[in-house]
């Protein structure tokens, strides 16, 4: 299949699967006669599998370690585990992190419960005289 089709069967932009192939996510296809690039099932369900990661926040780091451990199967799925283990304590950081985020924007919001002119928003003053 060629790379619109490709893209179009795993809704991903062309772009996004040439970038993947610069990073060496994807491998490189084989090319047609009119130098297109034609892929198969495994460059299908290589980039499926790729879009899921991408679908839980993966970097493309952590799916490069995912994909090396995957290309042997022989390997131990050791080192996957340590790559969702590192990732869900990421994950589990930043949720932490929005949440203080979250209620510093309610204390901010809280500085101005009504309609006024901007010189006397409390919002606005807040976060001109903040430290």
């Amino acid at each position: 299949m060629r790379i619109g089709e490709l893209a179009r069967q795993t809704g991903t932009s062309v772009a996004t699967i040439r970038y993947y192939e610069r990073e060496q996510l994807l491998p490189a296809p084989r090319r047609s006669a009119a130098n297109y690039r034609i892929y198969g099932q495994q460059h299908l369900e290589r980039l499926q599998f790729i879009r899921q990661c991408r679908s839980l926040d993966m970097a493309l780091a952590e799916i490069r370690a995912l994909l090396a451990t995957r290309d042997n199967p022989a390997s131990s799925c050791h080192s996957a585990n340590q790559v969702v283990d590192t990732h869900i304590t990421h994950i589990e950081t930043r949720i932490r992190e929005l949440q203080h985020l979250a209620e510093q924007l309610h204390q901010l919001r809280a500085q101005c419960d009504h309609d006024s002119p901007a010189a006397e928003c409390g919002i606005l003053q807040s976060l001109t005289h903040s430290d």
